[in-house]
């Protein structure tokens, strides 16, 4: 049996239409890296052919696009290296992100090339990428000076704790972004998922929007339906085997699970070598025929077994559903003590998807 991935493609727009209704008249710059969270780089960019563009984290990810014929903009978000990702970039007519000025200095050395935009990333609190705010402005003038670059360049930031309503670190780092003097000249962009959602303050020229266009609420006891979103991934697969087990067998390598009662177990067909989270606790819910039962034992690499108490009728054969449609990810995720991302991102090649 083979565990399958559907995608649904209208979630997918659903889900970018939201972004447009909690930020209305502002651009979206829809963020495709990983695969597309896992959900199919190639696919998830047709779907999402009303954004204004795409951001994906490396070079291959842009090859990828334009050799399928993708001809939105795309931006660069870990900007280049050296001069040949810069040529390879250039000749893929990508957007870069500069976030140290060591890349300043290969566009300057590039001077006689096409010119191409640029996105100077200033760091306001994340302390990751990007130049530091006293920097920010000998950094900005030297772009603007640079003939090797589209001007006036664009500004952003990208926002360490939004995800937290409650922490005004984001408030702060919006401060600070805005009281920058070019902020007033450049199309700016500060809002990922939760500032689109939730710092309305963060909404500048370009929204750019990640997780919440699959469907997955970006903070961290959210519901996406609250925000009008709809899961875009549904992970299914189906029981291969039915056993009554008697009061006090254990289940599972370890026998880490103990039968309570004489009860029925179930089988399914999925483990970790699909990429479903061996840290799953016991009490993780699955879904059997549209009904919510508990994940029990450990999680091995081809299979998980399931409490069917509540569900004596099933049999093999029938539909079970890990994440998705009824069930989100996000509750999955709690479970193994992750996030919802990283079950999207780590399925592997031995799941079938279906784009639907």
């Amino acid at each position: 049996m083979t565990a399958r991935a559907k995608i649904n493609t209208q979630a997918l727009r659903n889900n970018l239409q939201q972004v447009r209704n909690a930020a209305p008249e502002r651009s979206i710059m829809a963020v495709i890296k990983a695969d597309a969270y896992g959900h199919g780089l190639i696919s998830v960019a047709r779907a999402l052919e009303q954004a204004d563009g795409f951001a994906v984290a490396c070079l291959a990810e842009a090859q990828q696009l334009r050799d399928a014929g993708i001809q939105k903009p795309l931006l660069l978000l870990q900007g280049v290296l050296n001069t040949a990702e810069l040529t390879q970039a250039q000749e893929l007519g990508l957007e870069l992100v500069v976030h140290r000025s060591g890349q300043i200095d290969l566009l300057e050395q590039a001077a006689n090339t096409v010119p191409i935009k640029v996105w100077l990333k200033v760091d306001t609190g994340m302390h990751r990428l990007g130049v530091a705010l006293r920097e920010a402005q000998d950094c900005w003038q030297r772009l603007l000076a640079c003939a090797s670059v589209v001007t006036p360049p664009r500004l952003m930031t990208h926002l360490a704790n939004a995800d937290n309503v409650d922490d005004q670190a984001t408030q702060r780092q919006i401060n600070r972004f805005l009281d920058l003097p070019m902020a007033t000249e450049a199309e700016c962009s500060i809002a990922n998922s939760a500032g689109i959602l939730a710092w309305p303050a963060s909404h500048t020229d370009w929204m750019r929007p990640g997780i919440m266009l699959y469907g997955v609420s970006p903070f961290p006891n959210g519901e996406a339906a609250l925000s009008g979103l709809q899961p875009v991934m549904t992970l299914t697969s189906q029981l291969i085997a039915v056993k009554t087990l008697l009061k006090g067998a254990t289940v599972g390598y370890g026998g880490a699970w103990e039968c309570p009662e004489d009860m029925p177990v179930g089988i399914v067909s999925i483990g970790y070598g699909d990429g479903y989270p061996r840290h799953a606790a016991s009490g993780t819910p699955v879904l059997v025929n549209g009904q919510r039962v508990p994940l029990i034992g450990r999680v091995s690499m081809d299979m998980i077994c399931v409490d069917l108490r509540t569900v004596p009728e099933a049999h093999v054969g029938d539909s079970v559903t890990l994440w998705g449609e009824g069930l989100a990810v996000e509750d999955v995720a709690r479970y193994a003590g992750t996030i919802g991302y990283e079950l999207l991102c780590q399925l592997t090649g031995r799941v079938v998807f279906e784009v639907v």
